[in-house]
């Protein structure tokens, strides 16, 4: 038996305020041992991340208040620790990464100077604390990290700000690494290599890891027992191959049987009519390191000669990792951006000499839906203005003495009920308000919708909610989808034919089933295998973990 780091026992964690108490935690017991990795699993407002917050004693009080418990850590209890006690302790033997590092990472200051304030703090000389800042970004295999030290957090990509977080993190090799939902936000092939680092970074050093997460992929990928939390409880723990074999609780059955990737693959109709054909678009932008000189300027390709066929009633999923060129795809199919050359037809005509009623008649068949909900929405609009809006803009679409109805009918047809739209946004959960951006999306009965990253911040069983319901919506309405994503599973649910992305250019297209089970570009098959499978068997086969 390994030497048991950190064990947490009875802990109650509670919110206070003017609406009443919330009971975000409630009687949780977990531990990790050294050299071990503790998944705590659950969707938004499980209590997982609060119950991590509070062992780091990072629970702001008022309003939050730990009512019961202790965190037992070499004989000491973290949860009765001084503010001067726990700083020996956080950072130098229990370190935490955080789930968004551009939030996390100071944007003033470069990235070399974070670093080495962290070994400062606990007493490093300054020309010590720079060459362990060097070595630590060498380690975490930062490209040039010598030259990067005077870099800012917005100077790198998302998968190089999360290897600085981590490389802070382990600066001064602790016990013990609490990771707060590490990959959420990346790539496929980003948020493998991560996982790979911290394994690899944890094989070296010995420490025990808490890995807090709602990805039951990268659960199966790297830890080895799991807990399962739900409204604040535990409901269900063990070694992640029996738990994930063989559920012994609804929740987590419920978990499991809503991870993407499970449907039978999605048959394409043949002869359906095109209604968007694009054709050779490309898309320049001049970089310049000095706006004064000419010749200090470099041209690059976001768009690389890109040819695609959008058929009525059908869903083209477009997959890549970040820059690989999917949302300027998009942003150009939106009218929102100008090709530099090439050009989009939408039934025959050319979508770029579009002018005036003809380009707003075009843009009510074509709507969006975007990535985040909290940030598309409108906090000062009611649901029932958001949802009715298109038709102030719109206005032959529909009299303004059928709005009352219209809103509520779409609301009804996207799961929520007619009385939400009097409600404001913030009154609503992630997928409640992706809902509502359906609805609005629906508004002026469009052909197409185009979801970019539409799902990607929600928990596994709201994202196969949201995946359900615009199933439905494409039957009955005959919708045609574009739908991006850098999920390869959902894609594979939902789509009926592919585009894979990469650097600007259309590597591989075909449908779901030929992508999916003979993949023909190294790139493909690159993206398919870094994708986290929830059977640990998988891992186990393929060296993954």
């Amino acid at each position: 038996m390994s030497e048991t780091l950190l064990e947490v026992s009875n802990l109650s964690v509670e919110f206070r305020s003017s609406r009443g108490i919330t009971k975000a935690v409630q009687n949780v017991s977990w531990s990790v041992a050294r050299g071990e990795t503790l998944a705590i699993l659950g969707e938004s407002g499980s209590g997982k991340s609060v119950s991590a917050n509070a062992v780091m004693g990072l629970i702001d009080s008022p309003p939050g208040h730990i009512t019961s418990g202790t965190a037992m850590y070499r004989g000491r209890d973290l949860l009765k620790l001084s503010r001067s006690q726990r700083r020996d302790i956080n950072g130098k033997s229990i370190s935490m990464i955080f789930q968004d590092p551009l939030a996390h990472l100071n944007p003033v200051y470069p990235i070399g100077w974070q670093i080495e304030e962290v070994l400062r703090i606990h007493g490093a000389s300054a020309s010590e604390a720079r060459s362990r800042a060097i070595e630590l970004l060498e380690h975490v295999k930062l490209p040039n990290a010598r030259e990067r030290l005077r870099d800012y957090p917005h100077q790198f990509s998302g998968g190089q700000r999360q290897r600085i977080m981590i490389a802070m993190a382990v600066a001064l090799r602790p016990d013990l690494l609490i990771a707060d939902e590490p990959t959420t936000a990346l790539d496929v092939t980003v948020q493998a290599r991560i996982l790979e680092l911290m394994k690899d970074l944890q094989r070296e050093s010995g420490m025990g890891m808490v890995l807090i997460t709602h990805d039951l992929g990268v659960v199966a990928q790297i830890a080895d027992r799991v807990v399962v939390m739900k409204d604040g409880k535990i409901v269900e723990t063990g070694p992640v191959t029996e738990v994930f074999k063989d559920p012994s609780h609804p929740y987590t059955r419920q978990l499991l049987d809503a991870v993407p990737g499970q449907e039978p693959f999605r048959h394409v109709e043949q002869k359906r009519e095109v209604l968007v054909e694009g054709k050779k678009l490309v898309k320049e932008y001049i970089l310049s390191s000095n706006p004064f000189k000419r010749n200090a300027a470099t041209v690059t390709r976001a768009l690389d000669e890109v040819s695609f066929k959008l058929h009525a009633g059908e869903t083209l999923g477009i997959v890549g990792e970040s820059g690989s060129g999917k949302t300027t795809l998009a942003r150009t199919l939106l009218r929102l951006t100008e090709p530099t050359s090439g050009e989009i037809a939408y039934k025959g005509g050319n979508v770029f000499s579009l002018k005036g009623g003809d380009l707003r008649d075009f843009r009510r068949k074509l709507q969006v839906v975007f990535q985040d909900p909290t940030a598309s929405l409108n906090p000062r609009m009611s649901i029932f203005e958001i949802v009715s809006e298109p038709w102030a803009i719109h206005p032959g679409v529909l009299p303004r003495e059928k709005w009352r109805a219209e809103v509520e009918d779409l609301l009804v047809q996207v799961g929520l009920r007619a009385e939400h739209a009097d409600r404001y946004p913030h009154q609503f959960s992630g997928g409640q308000r992706q809902r509502i951006a359906i609805a609005r999306a629906l508004a002026l009965r469009p052909e197409i919708i185009l979801c970019d990253e539409a799902v990607s911040a929600l928990d596994v069983s709201v994202q196969a909610q949201v995946i359900a319901l615009l199933k439905d919506l494409q039957k009955k309405h005959g919708l045609a989808f574009i739908f991006i994503a850098h999920d390869l599973p959902l894609v594979r649910d939902f789509a009926d034919r592919v585009m894979v992305m990469c650097k600007g250019k259309l590597v591989e297209e075909g449908t779901t089933e030929e992508i999916f089970s003979n993949p023909q570009d190294p790139y493909t098959v690159e993206l398919i295998a870094a994708s986290p499978h929830h059977d640990p068997d998988a891992h186990a086969r393929y060296g993954t973990a």
